[in-house]
C-alpha cells in the first residue's frame, strides 16, 4: 500500500518536457474539445444522426461462397458455372425422414406435399421421387412411376420394390433403408438474393407443418438458401444480442471501480459512438455485413476502449491530485494521447496488410478495418475531452470524497506494485523464463493445421445443419461437387466424341471415394438404353427436350456448350475433403490428355473450400506472424529505440501463441474465425505494450535505477489496462451463447486471449523492458568510457 502511495505520489509532476513527436503531434486534436466543447458536441450528434442512417443501410452478405471470392481462374470459372448451371446455390433441400415413410398413407401425404410445394411463390421448379417415369412402351412418353391413386395390397408392394430399386431414385432422392426421402426445390434466384427468402422459407415450413400432420413424418430444410437465411438471421441478432449484453456486464463491472457513473460514461461513451459511426460509415460505403464484418464491432471495441479507459484514468489521477477539469483532461491528453495515436496505428497497419490478399472478403474486410480503425481514433481522443468537459461537476468534492476511500482502484494498483516489484528484483531470469514459455508455446501452435468446414458459417442449433447431417448420413451428402465439361468451339453437344467425354467424366465421378448421388445427361442417356433399350442420339435429344428448362439447366447449358456432372459429398473438413478433389483431378488427366480440346474441370463449393481455405488460412497466419516483427520494428522506429522494438516481441506474440496452444490442447485447428480472434489478441496486446512502454518513456530518468521507472509506470497504467480487460473479456465472453460456432469460437478465444496479453503485460514486459533498459545502459557506459568498463570488469 504505501508503496503504490509513494509511485502515485511521484507521478503528479510528469515531465511532459521530456517527450519527443512519438505521435507528431497528432493527439492534440482532443483539445480542440476542450477550446470549442458546444461546436465538437454539435457536430458530434450530426454525425451520430447521419452513421444512424448508414447503420441502417448496412445489409448482410450471407453467401457461402463468399468466404473465397477472388479474382483467381477457379473462382471465376465456378461463378462462370453457377451462373449458366443455377442449381445448388439456389436449392433448398426438403429432407423427410420416418419408418412409416413407404406406407401408403404417408406416400399421399408426401405427394400431396410436393404438389403444394410447387404452388409456394418463389418454386420454379421441384425434384422428388415422384418425378421418376417408367420405361417408355412403343416409344411413347414414359408413364409416371407413382399411380393416382395409388395402388393397393399386392400392387402396391411390387411399386414399392420397383421405387426401392429404381437407378434414379435410390440412394438419391430415397435411402436404402427406405426411411428418408430428399426432396429438391429450385428456387427462383431473385427470390434467393433478395429479403423475400424468408418468407418463402416460412411458406414452405408452414406446408410441409400442414401436410404432414398426424403422419408421423419429421421434415427438415437444408440447402443453401436456407443456410443464408439462418446465417442472416443469426448475424443480425448476435450483434445486437451479444454486444449489448456483454458491454453492459462490463460497464457495470467499471462503474463498481470507478465508483461513479459519469466516468463509465466518459470511459465506454467513445467506444460505443466510434462503433456507431465506423458502421455508420461502412453502411454509406456500402460494404456487406458478413462472417468477418460482424467482428468488426468488437475489433473497434478492443482498441478504442483500451485507449479511452487509459485516458479516463489518467483524467481521474489529476483530479485527486487537485487539478482543475480542464487541467486534468489536458495533461491525460498529452501523455496518454501519443500512445492512442500508435496503437491505432499499429491496428491500422495491421489491416493494410490485409490489403494483399487475394480473398476479396478479407481485402474487404481490411478495408472495413481501416476505416474503422481512423474514425475510431479522432473518436476517441476528440470525445473523452468532450465528455469529460460535459458530466464533470464539483472536481473539489470528488476529489476529497473518492480520495479517502478509493477502494476498487487502489486494490488494482496494490495488486499492480506487488507485480511490478516482483518482476524487477529479478529481471534477468524472468526475462529468461518469458522467452522459454514463449518458445514453447510457438512450437504448439507452429503444429495448428488449417481448418474448414461448411457447416462452421452455419448456426447448428437450427435446421439446416441437423438435415444436411441426415443427408451425409443416410445419402451421399448435401454438398455439391461438380465436374464443368467445357466442348470445343463448334461441337455438338450430341455428336459422339462430347457425348463420350460425358459419359466417361460421368464414370470417374461415380468411382471416386467419397462422392455420391451422380446426375448428368448420362444417367439420362444410360436410364434409355437400360429400360428402353434406345441408345441413340435422336431419342435422347427426344428425352432432354421433353424435361423441364428447370431440371435440364442442372445439367446442360442453354447454349449446349457445356455440361455440367454433379455429385454429393458429404461435410468434412477441408483437409479430408482436399485429398478428393486432387484424387478426381489425378483419374481425369487421362481423359483430358486424350481430348486437348475439351476443358474438364473440378468446380463447385466443395471443391472451392477445400482448395482455397487452408491456403488462405496458411496465408493469414504467415501474415500474422510476420506482422509480429513489422509492427515491433514500427513500435521501435516510433519510440526511437531498438530496446523498445525488443521489448515489445515476447509480450505481443505470447497472447497468441498461447491462445495457439489452447487450440491444440482441445484438438481444434486454425479456423477463419480462430485467427480474427488471434488479430484481436494482437491488437489488445499491443495496445496494452504501447501505453506501457509510453508511460515508461514519460517515467523513466536516467540518473535513477529503471526499476523504478518500471514500477511507476505499471501502477500508472496496470489498473485500466487490468480492468480494460476483463469488461472486454467479459463483453466477447457472452458470445459462446451464439447459435453460429464460428462467432462462439472468436468469442472465448478473444477472452482467453484477453487474459492472456494482461498475464503477459504484467508479468512478460516488465522484466523484459526492465532487463534491456539495464543491457542499454550498461552498453551505453561502456561506449562512452570503454576503459572505465575494462577496469570494472578487471
Amino acid at each position: 500500500m504505501k508503496r503504490a502511495e509513494s509511485l502515485l505520489r511521484a507521478e503528479r509532476k510528469p515531465r511532459l518536457g521530456k517527450q519527443h513527436a512519438l505521435a507528431f503531434g497528432f493527439e492534440r486534436i482532443g483539445l480542440l474539445s476542450l477550446r470549442f466543447p458546444l461546436a465538437i458536441a454539435l457536430v458530434t450528434i450530426a454525425l451520430a444522426i447521419a452513421a444512424g442512417f448508414g447503420v441502417a443501410r448496412i445489409k448482410v452478405d450471407d453467401s457461402l461462397s463468399q468466404l473465397f471470392r477472388s479474382d483467381t481462374p477457379e473462382f471465376k470459372q465456378y461463378e462462370d458455372a453457377t451462373r449458366r448451371f443455377p442449381s445448388s446455390e439456389f436449392d433448398v433441400l426438403v429432407v423427410i425422414e420416418g419408418e412409416a415413410l413407404l406406407e401408403r398413407d404417408s406416400l399421399d401425404k408426401l405427394r400431396d406435399l410436393v404438389t403444394d410445394l410447387q404452388l409456394v411463390d418463389g418454386v420454379r421448379g421441384i425434384i422428388s421421387m415422384f418425378s421418376a417415369r417408367q420405361p417408355p412402351a412403343n416409344g411413347g412418353i414414359p408413364e409416371r412411376l407413382f399411380s393416382d391413386p395409388l395402388p393397393e395390397g399386392d400392387a402396391y408392394d411390387e411399386l414399392i420394390r420397383r421405387v426401392r430399386t429404381n437407378e434414379i431414385i435410390r440412394a438419391k432422392l430415397l435411402s436404402e433403408d427406405g426411411e428418408l426421402a430428399l426432396i429438391v426445390l429450385a428456387l427462383d434466384q431473385a427470390v434467393v438474393a433478395s429479403n423475400g427468402l424468408g418468407d418463402v422459407v416460412g411458406e414452405i415450413r408452414k406446408t410441409m407443418a400442414q401436410d404432414l400432420e398426424g403422419s408421423g413424418l419429421k421434415a427438415e430444410l437444408s440447402g443453401v438458401p436456407v443456410m443464408q437465411l439462418e446465417i442472416r438471421n443469426a448475424v443480425e441478432r448476435d450483434r445486437i444480442v451479444y454486444n449489448a449484453i456483454g458491454f453492459v456486464a462490463g460497464c457495470l463491472i467499471a462503474i463498481l471501480f470507478f465508483r461513479r457513473v459519469s466516468f463509465m460514461i466518459i470511459a465506454a461513451g467513445p467506444p460505443l459512438i466510434a462503433i456507431l459511426l465506423a458502421l455508420g460509415a461502412l453502411g454509406w460505403l456500402d460494404f456487406r455485413l458478413n462472417m468477418f464484418l460482424n467482428v468488426m464491432t468488437p475489433l473497434i471495441m478492443v482498441i478504442s476502449f483500451s485507449d479511452s479507459m487509459q485516458l479516463t484514468f489518467a483524467a481521474r489521477d489529476r483530479l485527486l491530485a487537485g487539478q482543475s477539469k480542464i487541467e486534468a483532461l489536458r495533461n491525460a491528453v498529452l501523455v496518454v494521447g501519443p500512445a492512442c495515436v500508435l496503437t491505432h496505428a499499429t491496428a491500422a497497419l495491421s489491416f493494410l496488410a490485409l490489403l494483399f490478399s487475394n480473398s476479396d472478403l478479407i481485402r474487404t474486410f481490411g478495408e472495413a478495418g481501416l476505416i474503422a480503425t481512423l474514425i475510431a481514433l479522432v473518436a476517441v481522443l476528440v470525445l473523452m475531452p468532450l465528455l469529460g468537459v460535459l458530466l464533470l461537476r464539483n472536481e473539489a468534492a470528488f476529489a476529497a470524497k473518492v480520495g479517502a476511500g478509493d477502494f476498487g482502484v487502489e486494490a488494482l494498483r496494490r495488486f499492480c506494485a506487488f507485480i511490478a516489484a516482483r518482476m524487477v528484483s529479478r529481471p534477468g531470469l524472468y526475462s529468461l523464463i518469458g522467452l522459454i514459455v514463449v518458445g514453447g508455446l510457438s512450437f504448439a501452435y507452429a503444429t495448428l493445421e488449417p481448418r474448414y468446414r461448411l457447416a462452421d458459417q452455419v448456426p447448428d442449433k437450427q435446421q439446416a445443419v441437423a438435415a444436411s447431417g441426415r443427408l451425409d448420413a443416410k445419402l451421399a451428402g448435401a454438398n455439391p461437387i461438380d465436374l464443368l465439361i467445357e466442348f470445343p468451339k463448334g461441337a455438338s453437344l450430341y455428336a459422339p466424341e462430347p457425348l463420350d467425354v460425358v459419359a466417361k467424366a460421368h464414370a470417374i465421378l461415380e468411382q471416386q471415394a467419397g462422392v455420391g448421388n451422380v446426375w448428368s445427361l448420362e444417367t439420362l442417356r444410360r436410364w434409355l438404353a437400360e429400360k428402353a433399350g434406345k441408345s441413340d442420339v435422336a431419342t435422347l435429344k427426344q428425352y432432354v427436350d421433353l424435361l423441364p428448362e428447370h431440371l435440364t439447366r442442372r445439367f446442360l447449358s442453354a447454349e449446349q456448350d457445356a455440361v455440367v456432372i454433379s455429385g454429393r459429398i458429404p461435410d468434412a473438413d477441408a483437409s479430408k475433403l482436399l485429398p478428393v478433389v486432387d484424387s478426381l483431378n489425378a483419374s481425369l488427366a487421362g481423359l483430358r490428355a486424350a481430348h486437348p480440346g475439351y476443358s474438364i474441370s473440378v468446380t463447385g463449393l466443395s471443391a472451392i473450400a477445400a482448395r482455397n481455405s487452408a491456403n488462405m488460412i496458411g496465408k493469414l497466419n504467415r501474415g500474422l506472424t510476420l506482422e509480429f516483427l513489422f509492427v515491433a520494428v514500427f513500435i521501435g522506429a516510433a519510440f526511437r529505440s531498438v530496446t523498445v522494438m525488443l521489448a515489445s516481441i515476447l509480450p505481443g506474440i505470447f497472447p497468441v501463441v498461447a491462445s495457439g496452444a489452447a487450440l491444440h490442447a482441445m484438438g481444434q485447428g486454425l479456423q477463419f474465425a480462430s485467427i480474427v480472434a488471434l488479430t484481436v489478441s494482437f491488437g489488445l496486446g499491443l495496445s496494452a505494450t504501447i501505453h506501457f512502454l509510453n508511460r515508461l518513456r514519460i517515467e523513466d530518468d536516467p540518473d535513477k535505477d529503471p526499476g523504478v521507472a518500471v514500477e511507476r509506470a505499471t501502477v500508472l497504467v496496470g489498473p485500466a489496462l487490468i480492468l480494460t480487460s476483463v469488461v472486454l473479456a467479459c463483453g466477447l465472453a457472452v458470445t459462446v451463447f451464439s447459435d453460429l460456432p464460428s462467432l462462439r469460437l472468436f468469442g472465448w478465444l478473444s477472452a482467453f486471449a484477453m487474459i492472456a496479453a494482461l498475464a503477459a503485460d504484467l508479468l512478460i514486459l516488465r522484466p523484459t523492458a526492465m532487463f534491456l533498459r539495464r543491457l542499454e545502459r550498461r552498453a551505453g557506459a561502456w561506449w562512452n568510457n570503454p576503459r572505465a568498463g575494462e577496469r570494472r570488469r578487471a
